[in-house]
Formats: C-alpha cells, sequence, structure tokens
C-alpha cells in the first residue's frame, strides 16, 4: 500500500505533526516520499518554509490546470512535496456540484504514476469535510487517524468513524488505522481514553503512541522535523516505532522502485 492520508475532521489532533515526521522516518530509511498538503490552511507548507503562489500550488491541480507531477518541489531532505494556498479553499464551493471531482485525485495519481509502486504517499488532510477530504480519502490506501489522548477527541473518534462508514456506501472498506498522540504516559485522561478507543476500536489502534515532548512543538517553530532537530529525543523514537509498525503490519512499505527526478 502506498497512499497514506493523515485524516481526523477534528482539528488540533496533531495531523500536520504526524504528517512531516512520518514522512521525515521515511525519508531518513533512503525513500523518498512525496507529500501533499491538502489543507487550505496550509500549516504543512508554511511548516516547510514555502510561500507558494496558487498557480504553484494543488489549488491549480483542482482547477485542472495542471498535473500533480509538475507541482512537485524536490526538497533536500529526500522529501517531495506539493504545497497548497488559501485559495484552495474556494474548491468545496466550486466543485460540489460534480460528484465525479471527488475522484480526480486518485485518477491522478494512478494516471501520472505516481501511485501503485511501493512508494509512500502521504496526504496531509483538511478536517473539513467536503470535495478535499472526500477526494484524499477515495484515494486512500490506509487512513490513519490520529487522536489527541483528551475526552473530546475521543468523541471526534467515534464521529470519524461514522463518517468512514459512510463512505463504504460508493467504495470498499479502507483500512484504517487511530494514532494515539499527545499521549502521556500513566496519566489518567490519557490512559483512560487510551484505554476507550482500543474498546471501541479492536485492533485498530496502533501500539505506538506519539508521547507529548517538548521538543516536537520546538521542532515545528523552527521549521524543522524531529530527526534533524532532536535526533535523540524520545520523540524521534517515537516516529521511528510508528514506521517500524507500520511496516511490520504490512500496511505500507518501503521501495526504490520509482524515485523522482
Amino acid at each position: 500500500m502506498t497512499v497514506i492520508v493523515v485524516f481526523n475532521q477534528k482539528g488540533g489532533v496533531g495531523k500536520t505533526t504526524v504528517s512531516a515526521n512520518l514522512a521525515a522516518a521515511i525519508a531518513k530509511n533512503g525513500v523518498e516520499p512525496l507529500v501533499i498538503d491538502l489543507d487550505p490552511q496550509a500549516h504543512l507548507t508554511s511548516l516547510y518554509g514555502i510561500k507558494p503562489k496558487s498557480s504553484q500550488s494543488i489549488y491549480r491541480f483542482f482547477q485542472g490546470a495542471s498535473t500533480l507531477s509538475d507541482l512537485i518541489i524536490p526538497r533536500d531532505d529526500g522529501i517531495n512535496f506539493v504545497p497548497s494556498h488559501l485559495e484552495l479553499g474556494k474548491v468545496d464551493a466550486q466543485l460540489t456540484r460534480h460528484k465525479d471531482h471527488v475522484w480526480r485525485l486518485k485518477l491522478a495519481l494512478t494516471a501520472e504514476m505516481l501511485s501503485g509502486f511501493g512508494l509512500p504517499i502521504i496526504i496531509d488532510c483538511t478536517p473539513t469535510l467536503g470535495v478535499l477530504s472526500f477526494s484524499a480519502m477515495f484515494a486512500a490506501d490506509i487512513i490513519i487517524a490520529p487522536v489527541a489522548a483528551e475526552y473530546l477527541a475521543l468523541n471526534g473518534a467515534v464521529q470519524l468513524a461514522q463518517t468512514l462508514k459512510g463512505l463504504e456506501k460508493f467504495q470498499a472498506r479502507k483500512p484504517r488505522r487511530y494514532l494515539i498522540n499527545r499521549y502521556t504516559p500513566g496519566q489518567i485522561t490519557a490512559e483512560t481514553v487510551a484505554g476507550q478507543l482500543i474498546k471501541h476500536f479492536p485492533g485498530e489502534v496502533l501500539k505506538t503512541r506519539i508521547r507529548e515532548q517538548e521538543a516536537l512543538s520546538a521542532a515545528v517553530g523552527c521549521g524543522s522535523n524531529i530527526f534533524d532537530f532532536a535526533p535523540s529525543s524520545g520523540a524521534a523514537a517515537d516516529f521511528t516505532f510508528l514506521l517500524d509498525e507500520l511496516i511490520e503490519s504490512n500496511l505500507i512499505s518501503l521501495s526504490l522502485d520509482l524515485p523522482f527526478e
């Protein structure tokens, strides 16, 4: 499986941090992932220090004026990136009347030979339900849902499960995994939320938990990933374990079959 969509319809659960550091963990293993910022808030684009014009962002793809491949920016850290722009927020209003638009991203990833060759594609998804989020989920091979270790996030995870179930009317059920994020070991709330998640979603909660650590916030503040900012930190170890678990569970694979030029 190659297309990994990081999604939760509840905001503030750490989707962008997870996307950026999972991509960095993959690149650290010598594989060049393709990362797509599909959130009009463009947090990941900002984290990468990119300030594109709307014509240089994935908004142009949804306008039908560019291929995905033409928008890819190769980075020095081994990550290939398609940036977002605030204008992307117009997509839902412009395209909702055309149901086939939710398949555009999936079709393009296949037609441009970007998916299906083993190289990971990570999509940092908007939390808003609409053309963008549905496009991502229809293109997904696996959905990773970060869930902050707090009670309101638990409610959001239940709502997310209902949303994903609704999509099964249009295509087969996609594998999904819930990732406990901002976790403090031994804290009553964190342990209760973790236990409830395991109870609600048996077999779908990742064993790896991303602990609440200052190093993660500091890395974001510096526009860096945790492996460059604090390679010996517990946070770097958490994301290494996350990648290992996804590989060992055969949910993703690392391949060098299709390196980007």
